[in-house]
C-alpha cells in the first residue's frame, strides 16, 4: 500500500521561504500525478500544484504562480514544494496526494481525483 509523508513545514516570518517534501513509500509509475493541497481551518481544501508524468507538466494556483515551485526526485519516490516569498495568507496544513496520469488538470486540481493522501504538515506564516 502506497504511503505518503510530508516534512518540512513550520513556522516563519513574511517573506520567507520553507521546503516541503512528500515521500513515496513505493515509487510511483512516472505517469502518476502528484500534487500539493493546503487548507485553512473552516476552507475547503485548495489544490496549490500538481506535476503530471514524468514531471513534464506542473500546475499552480493563481495565488501562489512565481513564488512556488513543484519538482520530483530523480527516482520519482519524493515530490518537493519550494515556497518562496510566503504570505500570512499561505498558512495552512498542507497536504501531498497522488492520483493518476488524468488527475493534473491544466485547469486546476480537485481534491476528488486523488486517492491517497498525506497526514499533512502546518505551515504557518506570521506577518
Amino acid at each position: 500500500q502506497v504511503q505518503l509523508v510530508e516534512s518540512g513545514g513550520g513556522s516563519v516570518q513574511a517573506g520567507g521561504s520553507l521546503r516541503l517534501s512528500c515521500t513515496v513509500s513505493v515509487s510511483p509509475y512516472s505517469s502518476n500525478c502528484m500534487a500539493w493541497f493546503r487548507q485553512a481551518p473552516g476552507t475547503e481544501r485548495e489544490g496549490v500544484a500538481s506535476i503530471g508524468t514524468g514531471g513534464r507538466t506542473t500546475y499552480y494556483t493563481d495565488s501562489v504562480k512565481g513564488r512556488f515551485t513543484i519538482s520530483q526526485g530523480n527516482a520519482y519516490n519524493v515530490v518537493y514544494l519550494d515556497m518562496n516569498s510566503l504570505k500570512p495568507e499561505d498558512t495552512a496544513m498542507y497536504y501531498c496526494a497522488r492520483g493518476e496520469t488524468y488527475s493534473c488538470r491544466s485547469g486546476g486540481i480537485s481534491p476528488a481525483d486523488f486517492r491517497v493522501w498525506g497526514r499533512g504538515t502546518q505551515v504557518t506564516v506570521s506577518s
